[in-house]
């Protein structure tokens, strides 16, 4: 018998317009947690698609404990010993979570009759074993971005596979539920199960990941133990050329308020909260998932309606009840979830970047001037490195960072002067990061403001030159570039009983 659960031998695959994999090689031993990794449109989520049955090789073969293996689709991997949690979620929203758990393997007592009371019950254990504090019997659709990953992970785990593929499993999760995971990984290792992980975190694949492969382009590059390489190694194979100054920070004088936020609620995930923009400057506002920070922003965008509080720009205060009305005001908002509320994944490269800016600047009398709507989506194309066959390519049909820089795009393109960028790099590659960095330091030398939600303090820290911190819908804390620590960021963010505590005139907690 082969030493490998999974060999992958010469795989190749190509879209119209575009060779995807070139011949790749891939093995995975048993209770290994082998890192892939590469850029964004390296090629990696393609060859775990193909491994699910997804998607089928143009040539290529594949062994699973040196037998033939040809899966014909996700159910049939699942049948033999495969599952994935995808970095892209697709939760069935009008289901419960014990029945997007058990999806496509219902328990059943015969024919057509399901034993939802013991779906219910294993569904339950599940959550209980994992510390996920979420019923099985809510409705998908209440669950926030985080918890319907969370529940991708059960699902995976669930199955009993002996190869569970992770795709960028932790995007979305706090550290709490992310030590959870790890739990989790290293009882499934002594199960004897291969974990395929991808992450862009390099301090999660040094921590967690035997043996780690990298794509580049496509093709192989190489493969070794972790304990042989390092991040630098790594960044090097990746992108074949040397990252350095990870957060590029330019020096850019700081204006007047042109921005601010007067006690704004929103029902118990935004309390009375009041913040201040200044021309050229870099706002973060970080915080544990959960503490309101994307309500926030949303609410201020009107893609929810707040309950109380005033919105003012440069001194005038603003109706704001409908994004609309934001991007009339020269607002901008890169959402969270680019699959959800960023792009219309069935539409082109070109009408993504063009969209939000039709009635202003794409169209003339109601009719959309097509030389225009080419030369700025291809404007765009090129100034993001957007990696796209033609500017026609459908915006599913790209990787994840690639589709994250179209998103982006759309809103330069209305020339809004307040952009709200909330997780602008989750599940970005480490070239791409920066190439995002950039531009968030370009738009605010040119004397734009922009506010950055981000999950990763390194990143906000990097990034911003002042923090605020929320917690239970509440600020509990704000802190100037020369105070930024760590341990601060997380004091505020954690140590906060969501009662009617709030700041002293230092920002501390009352």
């Amino acid at each position: 018998m082969s030493k490998y659960v999974l060999e992958m031998t010469g795989i190749e695959k190509s879209f119209p317009g575009i060779k995807v994999l070139k011949g790749v090689d891939f093995r995975v031993k048993p209770g290994e947690v082998h890192a892939l990794m590469g850029e964004n449109g390296a090629g990696k989520s393609t060859l775990m698609k193909i491994l699910m049955g997804i998607y089928t090789s143009d040539a290529g073969f594949m062994q699973m404990n040196g037998q033939p293996l040809l899966n014909k689709g996700p159910k049939n991997a699942m049948e033999n010993g495969i599952s994935m949690i995808h970095q892209e979620l697709n939760p069935v929203l009008d289901m419960q979570v014990f029945e997007n758990v058990y999806m496509g393997r219902e328990i059943k007592k015969g024919p057509g009759i399901v034993e939802k009371k013991k779906m219910i019950k294993e569904t339950t254990q599940l959550l209980t074993t994992l510390g996920i504090n979420i019923s099985a019997t809510q409705m998908m659709r209440d669950l926030s971005v985080a918890q319907c990953q969370l529940i991708e992970i059960v699902k995976a785990i669930s199955i009993n596979a002996r190869i569970i593929v992770m795709d960028e499993p932790t995007s979305a999760i706090t550290d709490k539920e992310i030590e959870t995971l790890f739990e989790q990984i290293a009882i499934l290792k002594k199960k004897n199960v291969a974990i395929i992980y991808i992450s862009h975190k390099m301090d999660e694949i040094f921590k967690i990941c035997d043996h780690i492969t990298v794509l580049r382009d496509g093709a192989y590059i190489g493969d070794d133990e972790a304990v042989n390489l390092n991040r630098e190694k790594l960044v090097r194979m990746m992108v074949g050329r040397e990252i350095n100054d990870v957060y590029p920070k330019l020096k850019v004088p700081i204006g007047d308020v042109v921005f601010e936020v007067k006690n704004l609620n929103l029902g118990k995930r935004v309390k009375n909260v009041n913040l201040q923009l200044r021309a050229g400057e870099i706002l973060g506002i970080a915080g544990l998932v959960g503490a309101g920070r994307s309500e926030l922003v949303e609410s201020i965008f009107g893609m929810r309606r707040k309950d109380s509080g005033s919105i003012y720009k440069n001194g005038k205060e603003l109706n704001i009840s409908h994004p609309r009305h934001a991007i009339k005001n020269k607002i901008a908002l890169i959402t969270e979830d680019r699959k959800f509320t960023g792009l219309n994944l069935m539409g082109t490269v070109k009408e993504n970047i063009t969209l939000a800016s039709l009635r202003d600047k794409i169209s003339q009398n109601g009719l959309i001037l097509k030389r225009e709507e080419i030369t700025q989506a291809e404007k765009y194309i090129e100034s993001l490195k957007i990696k796209t066959p033609t500017r026609d390519t459908l915006a599913g049909d790209l990787s994840g960072g690639n589709q994250q820089k179209v998103v982006v795009a759309k809103w330069l393109l209305t020339d809004a002067d307040i952009v709200i960028l909330d997780e602008p790099t989750r599940g970005i590659d480490v070239g791409a990061k920066r190439d995002i960095y950039l531009l968030i330091s370009e738009l605010v030398k040119a004397g734009k403001a922009v506010i950055v939600i981000s999950s990763e303090i390194p990143e906000i820290m990097g990034l911003c030159d002042r923090i605020l911190v929320m917690a239970a819908g509440k600020l509990t804390g704000e802190i100037a570039r020369e105070n930024f620590e760590q341990e601060l960021i997380m004091t505020y963010a954690a140590n906060f009983s969501g009662g009617e505590e709030g700041l002293d005139e230092e920002g501390k907690v009352i």
